[in-house]
């Protein structure tokens, strides 16, 4: 009875230990908000032209670059692509933070909301707002059309969203962000870039970090307290998310937009040697960070492969 006795006082121990590191760490996390918030509506200036030769993504991060077809296209055309692939990705970013707000919102549902953890994460929701309020402005403002995901696309987020786990929805969450939020990172110092886009990513930077930094300590702690199969079928479920993300990523609507023939693009994009490197190297320290917490391992890790976001 002493062992036992023993082992209870240890695990409650150890869960008063993650619940404290929990707030201290959401503690920072709110006032670093409090010193790193942005309103884009006054931020940012929308009404400033853009600016001719200036491009709307780098070009090195567009899904065409050395390419065949690149090579064939007019510096104009390919200004024209990095214009839609910004929507495009602006467009999903709208969809994976509407899918990040409903799963953060059923995480809280039964957690104390006087929490520290609870506080930090609705803050997290409204920054989410803006960002979503955000890229759409910068859609409209660049004059192109949305690019929503395909449809079998957004009704798999409609059922994974009402069946993720815990640990599967900041899987997913950081999925979602941090292969973006590395993109943007080399977007929002390149002079070669529209001052607006530049700005939107900037603020889009600065306080994804915050938010990366939650999910990954509150992953962290699930991926250890969370039960087998939980854990087992998050891993599933991060792997065919993954492959989901690797094709979403860039919408085909956006090639025949500029004028080109959308099967011939969509093959040599995804035959790009560049583009496979591209998107391993925004994905490397996610999938270093889920390795080492044990998401990557069976079945789950073939499937990360087998997105291309993995060599």
């Amino acid at each position: 009875m002493a062992i036992t006795g023993d082992v209870d006082v240890t695990m409650l121990r150890d869960a008063l230990g993650a619940l404290k590191d929990r707030e201290q760490v959401a503690e920072r996390l709110l006032a670093a908000s409090e010193r790193h918030s942005y309103d884009p509506d006054t931020e940012l200036d929308w009404e400033q032209p853009f600016v001719d030769g200036l491009w709307f993504w780098p070009p090195e991060l567009v899904s065409l670059y050395d390419t065949p077809l690149w090579y064939e296209m007019s510096e104009e055309q390919r200004i024209a692509l990095s214009r839609h692939e910004a929507a495009a990705l602006a467009s999903l970013g709208i969809w994976f933070e509407l899918i990040l707000m409903q799963l953060l919102v059923r995480y809280l549902y039964d957690k104390s909301a006087t929490s520290s953890h609870v506080r930090y994460a609705l803050t997290e929701i409204a920054d989410e707002c803006r960002h979503s309020m955000m890229f759409a402005r910068a859609i409209r403002r660049m004059g192109t059309p949305n690019y929503p995901p395909a449809r079998g696309h957004h009704n798999l987020a409609r059922v994974f969203k009402t069946i993720s786990t815990t640990p599967g929805s900041f899987v997913a969450t950081l999925l979602g962000e941090e292969v973006l939020d590395w993109m943007q990172r080399l977007t929002f110092p390149d002079e070669r870039v529209q001052p607006l886009v530049r700005g939107v990513t900037r603020i889009h930077v600065v306080e994804e970090a915050r938010h990366v930094r939650y999910a990954r300590e509150e992953l962290r702690r699930q991926m250890v307290h969370a039960p087998r199969w939980e854990r087992e079928v998050t891993r599933l479920v991060s792997g065919e998310f993954a492959r989901v993300f690797s094709v979403a990523f860039v919408n085909p609507r956006v090639y025949t937009e500029v004028g080109l023939d959308r099967r011939e693009a969509i093959a040599q994009a995804r035959q790009s040697a560049h583009r496979r490197e591209v998107m391993q190297e925004g994905a490397r320290r996610l999938t270093e960070f889920l390795d080492d917490i044990g998401v990557m391992r069976g079945l789950g890790r073939r499937m990360w492969r087998s997105s291309g976001l993995m060599a």
